[in-house]
């Protein structure tokens, strides 16, 4: 197949952006959309092209590290459904397609570089209370601690989460609710998570508020375009224990 790309094209943060056209020849339908970003990118080293090769984030490219998430034709992470953008094949476009490439959109994802953004503001708010700290001597004996099916089924579901952003940059307005409970909720549903619950609800939404993001407004965009399925009920629970939360530990002056 050959395709026509328009990439967005950014030298730094400060710097102005732009759309640049490309011609890509050779692309099969086994490739993956990295994969054709790659073979761009042979090109432009090859003929020497004054903005150089394309920049974009990718590690693992098995759809489980999150890094790689582009905005493709105005959908995050492409057409197809519970689909990371490593994981979209060419089998999906058609000869002569033009396919519009830009990175996340959000005040609190700056651009850093062409398509690679700044998701340090993800990083942050785990790091204000996405995790279990309660001393616990030695390590228990795993079946000492029952947890019903249903709960592990849940806890399971919401640490699918990948941290990818897809959720923020389909949302209208750019909100990181459903990453923000997906954290939460694989925690605050186990017996581990108990002592801590409110106190880590507490911190890390007002953590996620800090950081610029916008307010959940349930247009579903978020679950509509989640890699890993992550349903939008999960908000709900983070509403509801963000409530108790500050029933139980009035706001700080």
């Amino acid at each position: 197949m050959n395709l026509k790309l328009r990439v967005w094209r950014q030298a730094g943060i400060d710097a102005p952006g732009r759309l640049v056209d490309y011609r890509v020849e050779g692309v099969t339908e086994d490739m993956s959309f990295l994969e054709t970003l790659d073979l761009l990118n042979e090109s432009l080293i090859m003929s020497d092209d004054p903005d150089g090769p394309i920049s974009f984030d990718h590690d693992c490219r098995e759809g489980i590290c999150g890094q790689c998430g582009v905005m493709i034709d105005g959908i995050a992470h492409g057409p197809q459904r519970a689909t990371t953008t490593c994981q979209l094949h060419m089998r999906h476009y058609r000869d002569g397609d033009t396919i519009l490439v830009e990175p996340w959109r959000s005040a609190a994802f700056p651009v850093v570089r062409d398509l690679v953004v700044d998701r340090g503001a993800f990083d942050r708010i785990i790091a204000s209370g996405g995790y279990i700290s309660v001393a616990t001597g030695s390590a228990p004996e795993a079946n000492l601690t029952p947890v019903p099916r249903p709960v592990s089924d849940e806890s399971f579901t919401a640490a699918a989460c990948i941290g990818c952003g897809a959720c923020v940059a389909a949302c209208p307005n750019g909100a990181a609710q459903l990453f923000t409970a997906a954290k939460l909720t694989h925690l605050n549903v186990l017996p581990q998570g108990q002592p801590e619950r409110y106190e880590r609800t507490r911190a890390m939404v007002d953590a996620m508020e800090a950081e610029g993001f916008g307010n959940c407004t349930n247009h579903g965009e978020c679950e509509a375009v989640c890699p890993k399925e992550i349903p939008l009920g999960t908000i709900a629970k983070l509403n509801r224990d963000y409530i108790r939360a500050s029933l139980r530990a009035p706001a700080k002056t």
